[in-house]
C-alpha cells in the first residue's frame, strides 16, 4: 500500500510538474489578459503557421515529445488533438497527435504494466470483468474495439489493459490504430478554428463558428461517431 501512494505521488507531481513548466514558460512572456485575447490567439497563429513552414519536423518532434510526457502523467487526450489541428492542419496534425498519443499511452501501460498491475487489478477487475475473456479470444482486434468505442475516461482505459497481461506489441498498434476515427475529427475541429482565424480580423461570434462547414462538418461527425459508439459500448461491455 505504501508502494502505491509513492507511485501515485510521482505521478501526480509529474503530471503538476508538466502543467507548471508549461504555465511557467507562458506567463513568464505573456499576460493573462493577452493570452486571453483573441489578438494573441491571432498573432501566435501566424508566429506558428510560420514556424510550421520552415521547421515542421522540429515543431512536429518537440509536440509528439511534448504529448508523450503529457499523456504519461495521465494527461487529457482532447485538447492536445484540438492543438495538433490548430498548429499542424488536419494531416499532419493527426499524425503527431496519433503518435505522440500512442507513445505516451504505451509508456504508461508499461510503467502500470511493472508498477501498479495488482493496484489496477484490486480497483477495477471485479468492474470489467466481462472483458477478460473477450481480450483472451483475439487480444489485438477486441483491443482496437476497446480503443474505438471508449466509454472509460482516457487516464484510466490506459492502464486497464494490464489486468488481461495484453503483448506490447499489440497494445501499440491496436492503440494507435483505434484511437484515429476520434482523434481525426478533433484534429479537423481544431484545424477548422485555425481556418476561421486566418479568415477573420475580429473574434467570430458563435453563429459564425458553428455555421462554418470548417467547423459544422467535423462536430456533424463527431456527434455521429459518438452515438455509434455509445451504441457499440452496449455490446462491447455487456457481461
Amino acid at each position: 500500500m505504501e508502494k502505491s501512494k509513492k507511485i501515485k505521488l510521482f505521478i501526480g507531481l509529474f503530471y503538476v510538474f508538466l502543467v507548471s513548466l508549461f504555465l511557467y514558460f507562458l506567463f513568464s512572456k505573456f499576460t493573462i489578459q493577452e493570452v486571453t485575447s483573441y489578438e494573441f490567439i491571432k498573432n501566435n497563429r501566424d508566429y506558428f503557421n510560420e514556424l510550421k513552414k520552415t521547421n515542421l519536423i522540429l515543431l512536429g518532434f518537440i509536440f509528439v515529445i511534448f504529448s508523450t510526457l503529457w499523456v504519461f502523467a495521465a494527461g487529457f487526450g482532447t485538447p492536445l488533438a484540438l492543438f495538433a489541428g490548430f498548429i499542424f492542419g488536419k494531416w499532419f496534425g493527426l499524425l503527431f497527435a496519433v503518435i505522440g498519443m500512442t507513445l505516451g499511452a504505451t509508456s504508461l501501460y508499461m510503467f502500470s504494466n511493472y508498477f501498479l498491475k495488482e493496484i489496477v487489478r484490486n480497483k477495477f477487475l471485479n468492474r470489467y470483468k466481462n472483458l477478460e475473456q473477450k481480450f483472451k479470444k483475439s487480444e489485438f482486434i477486441y483491443l482496437i474495439f476497446y480503443r474505438f468505442v471508449g466509454g472509460i475516461p482516457f487516464q484510466i482505459q490506459n492502464v486497464l489493459p494490464c489486468m488481461f497481461d495484453v503483448k506490447i506489441f499489440n497494445y501499440f498498434w491496436a492503440t494507435l490504430i483505434g484511437m484515429i476515427p476520434s482523434l481525426f475529427l478533433l484534429v479537423s475541429i481544431g484545424s477548422g478554428l485555425e481556418k476561421i482565424i486566418d479568415q477573420n480580423i475580429k473574434a467570430p461570434n458563435m453563429i459564425d463558428l458553428i455555421t462554418s462547414p470548417s467547423i459544422y462538418i467535423p462536430l456533424i461527425g463527431f456527434f455521429t461517431l459518438l452515438v455509434i459508439t455509445i451504441s457499440l459500448r452496449k455490446v462491447f461491455y455487456r457481461n
